[in-house]
């Protein structure tokens, strides 16, 4: 079934407004930006993460390296799907081994798409440490994860979903409240 929009939270300027908020509050932390890389959750999660690195590598002077990761394979509510995962290509270029790693994604909600992203990173070696930033927390977690850099929280049913819009031809860029329409 279709979600209809309900309302826009956030709008293009609003959503630059809230990344850079992020990238500063990132680059306060005691990181070696040195060792730090970015991985951004295919396909929101990439162009986010693009422009946190971007932001972060600015202002400490500093190239922090961003890779894209398709989680599809990893997921776990894949399993009893009828329908074969489409997988697109995950392009890390650098070893994950000992590295800093934000993961970016757009939405946090069950906690699945982190859970395998995380399984995912731990394939390719094992990182010194990972932390995970997203846009919009909106609840309803299934597992015990918990991001540590969140743009905004915003309470939702099950009925409702977020939508992230970065450089969407039809769309405008900005954070997107829709909703299942009653039956």
């Amino acid at each position: 079934m279709a979600l209809e929009l309900k309302r826009q939270l956030l709008d293009r300027d609003g959503l630059k407004t809230m990344l850079d908020k992020m990238a500063d509050v990132i680059s306060e932390q005691p990181y070696q930006f040195s060792n730090l890389a970015l991985i951004g959750i295919m396909k929101t999660g990439a162009p986010i993460a693009d422009y946190l690195a971007k932001k972060i590598s600015q202002l400490k002077q500093v190239d922090v390296p961003v890779a894209y990761m398709d989680i599809s394979l990893y997921r776990d509510d894949m399993i009893d799907s009828q329908f074969e995962p489409y997988s697109r290509q995950t392009e890390i270029p650098f070893s994950v081994r000992n590295r800093e790693i934000i993961l970016v994604d757009d939405v946090l909600f069950t906690g699945r798409t982190v859970r395998a992203a995380l399984t995912s990173i731990v394939a390719l070696g094992r990182p010194k440490l990972v932390r995970l930033a997203v846009v919009v927390d909106r609840g309803h977690r299934e597992l015990p994860i918990n991001a540590d850099y969140v743009g905004m929280t915003v309470e939702t049913t099950h009925r409702e979903g977020i939508r992230v819009r970065i450089n969407s031809p039809d769309l405008d860029t900005g954070v997107y409240l829709y909703e299942e329409p009653l039956v």
